[in-house]
This record gives C-alpha cells, sequence and structure tokens, in this order.
C-alpha cells in the first residue's frame, strides 16, 4: 500500500503540555493581581470609563531578553511619571508573520539560528512575560499561532489580530475566547472591512478546534470577547491617521453599531515603514487627541534601546544590542521625549 500521510513531515517533536509550563513557570499571586487590574484599566479606557491615553510601546520584536528587560526597566520609570494621562503598555512580540520566509519570532527560533527549538522559546518568552509583570509593567502581543495563548494568554494584558489575519476565521474563533482586551488591524491593503468583522465575530459564542490544558485536542466553546477594537495601521493605499481617516473610521464603527472607539498604530504604512517618520505620526494623533477626539482610544509605537534596526543573517552573532531584527523602532531618548511631550499635552 503506498503511503499517503506525511509525506513531507521530517519531525514531529512533542512539547510540554501548557499546565506543565505554566506550572513550572509561576508569577505568583501579587503579579497576577497586578495583570488582572491592568486589563481592567485597558478595558476602562477602551469603553471610556478611564480617560487616560493608551500607549502600546515597546521593540517591534523581543529577540534578546536580556536587552529587552533593560529596555523595561527603563519604560516602567517612565510609566510612573507619565500615569496621570497615559497608561503604558509594553510590546512583548514573540511571533512574527512572515509573507514568504524570515525569523519567525522567539518563541518559533529563540537562539536565532533556525534550529526552530520552540519548547526553549516557550519557556523563555513566558519567563520574560514574568519578569515584566512582577516588575509592574502591562504587557502586550500579537497571537499568531492558535495553540500559543495557551502557554502564555494568563500574562497577556492586551493583544493584537495582525493585519494578515483580521479575516481568518480561526484567529477570530481564536479571539472570542481570549481573556484580554484585543484589537483588530484593517487589512494589509488599508480597508477596515475585515477587522470590522473580527470584531463581531469575536463578540459572539464561537465554537472550534483546539488543544485543553493537557495538550489532548479538543472542542472548544467561548461565551464572546466584549473587549475588541479596531487598530488603524495604513496599508498598501496609504496611511488612515489621520483625522479624515479617524472620521472615516468612526462612520464605518457606527454604521455597523459598534463603539466610535479606535487605536492607531504609529508603525507600518502609517510611518511608511521608517523610524525617521514615527514621531511626527506619534505627534499629529496626540494633536487629535488633545483637541478633542475622544474616540482615539490610544496608539501603538515602536521603540527600542537603539534606533533603527540591522539585518538577521541566521546567527546571532555579531548583532547590536538593542537593535531591532525586524522593522525599524525609534531609539529610546525619543520614546521618552515624545511621551513626556504627550503628557504635557494631555494634561489640560
Amino acid at each position: 500500500m503506498p503511503r499517503t500521510a506525511d509525506l513531507h513531515i521530517v519531525e514531529n517533536v512533542p512539547l510540554p503540555t501548557p499546565a506543565e509550563l505554566i506550572s513550572e513557570i509561576v508569577p505568583g499571586e501579587e503579579a497576577s493581581a497586578f495583570l488582572a487590574e491592568s486589563r481592567k484599566h485597558i478595558q476602562d479606557i477602551i469603553f471610556g470609563d478611564d480617560d487616560r491615553f493608551l500607549v502600546i510601546v515597546g521593540p517591534c520584536s523581543i529577540h534578546d531578553p536580556e536587552e529587552g528587560l533593560d529596555y523595561a526597566r527603563q519604560l516602567v520609570e517612565l510609566a510612573e511619571e507619565v500615569k496621570e494621562n497615559i497608561y503604558i503598555v509594553m510590546r512583548a512580540y514573540f511571533e512574527k508573520p512572515r509573507t514568504t520566509v524570515g525569523w519567525k519570532g522567539l518563541i518559533m527560533d529563540p537562539h536565532l539560528d533556525g534550529t526552530a527549538d520552540i519548547q526553549s522559546g516557550l519557556k523563555v518568552s513566558r519567563s520574560f512575560l514574568c519578569d515584566l509583570v512582577r516588575m509592574g509593567l502591562p504587557t502586550a502581543t500579537e497571537l499568531l499561532d492558535p495553540i500559543t495563548p495557551q502557554y502564555i494568554a494568563d500574562l497577556i494584558s492586551w493583544s493584537a489580530i495582525g493585519a494578515r489575519t483580521s479575516e481568518s476565521q480561526t484567529h477570530r474563533q481564536m479571539a472570542s475566547g481570549l481573556s484580554m482586551p484585543l484589537g483588530f488591524k484593517n487589512a494589509t491593503p488599508g480597508t477596515l472591512g475585515s477587522a470590522i468583522n473580527g470584531i463581531k465575530a469575536a463578540q459572539q459564542p464561537q465554537t472550534f478546534l483546539g488543544v485543553n490544558m493537557e495538550g489532548k485536542a479538543s472542542a472548544v466553546s467561548t461565551k464572546g470577547n466584549p473587549s475588541c477594537h479596531i487598530i488603524l495601521r495604513g496599508g498598501e493605499s496609504g496611511p488612515n491617521y489621520r483625522a479624515e481617516d479617524v472620521e472615516q473610521a468612526q462612520k464605518l464603527l457606527k454604521k455597523h453599531n459598534l463603539p466610535e472607539r479606535l487605536m492607531i498604530d504609529c508603525s507600518h504604512a502609517n510611518c511608511g515603514k521608517s523610524q525617521k517618520q514615527m514621531p511626527a505620526v506619534f505627534r499629529d494623533i496626540v494633536g487629535q487627541r488633545r483637541d478633542g477626539n475622544g474616540a482615539i482610544i490610544g496608539c501603538m509605537l515602536e521603540s527600542n534601546s537603539s534606533g533603527g534596526n540591522q539585518k538577521h543573517s541566521g546567527s546571532s552573532k555579531g548583532l547590536k544590542p538593542g537593535v531591532s531584527i525586524t522593522d525599524e523602532c525609534i531609539d529610546w531618548q525619543t520614546t521618552a521625549k515624545l511621551l513626556r511631550w504627550a503628557n504635557a499635552e494631555l494634561a489640560g
């Protein structure tokens, strides 16, 4: 009989179950309480019960946890300084969607060498999140693989569904069962329809295939996630952060009977993928909020210890510390200056 299955599978390596990893890397009662409180703050901002400006800020992706923690130590001090007007959440992105090929993130390739040591990647990513929460920093990530949340979602304050996956049924179903607030990004062409439909689907009860905490395949039924919003990130048609773009997005949300609340990404197509343009985009967004547009609940800002990015050639050797290996980021000095400026602007 000819073989008909697994013709292109080279290896199938069992992973620890979510329950095993969670029991091994435990945040502690105080950190868990902080995490729950941070979700409540974000939810209140989304629905207008907290008038602070939400800023999701940090490296495009975490590729060196120690460097990430160095950045976090500076950010937690700044967060305390601006807390009256700005609620800061740190980006802790471990999964990177790829158009063709490339580094897939810390979970999939923690050694940056293509060995795909996912077991180590899950451990180091969960440990990193524990460190942030214990430090007093709310956490943000994009959840890409539908199995990943079982390993780390209990440590995430806010999450995103990306431009490539906003129209994915799998990700909409996953979002319906997540315990944290989350944003759906507009599609890569720049259209908002897939994000709008994603929000509507995620708000509804869903049943889908998944894995339970023991790692067994299961039918997962959800109640729906009410804390969803849209993220404007620009697209192939150009940026969509300006006042006229925001107005159009508000009209579309209203048409679909969704709250007129949205977040804007300063990166990606909104800045032409150039860190040099990011500060101007940020100032424009903050200016709109300062001038009275309360529909803008916050923004996303890609920032690292040093500015720009560097090419990753399949090895961690020779990489400059504190420099992104994915998208360009603004440096720490620029970040601190922008957030202090925004704090002063929004104080009135």
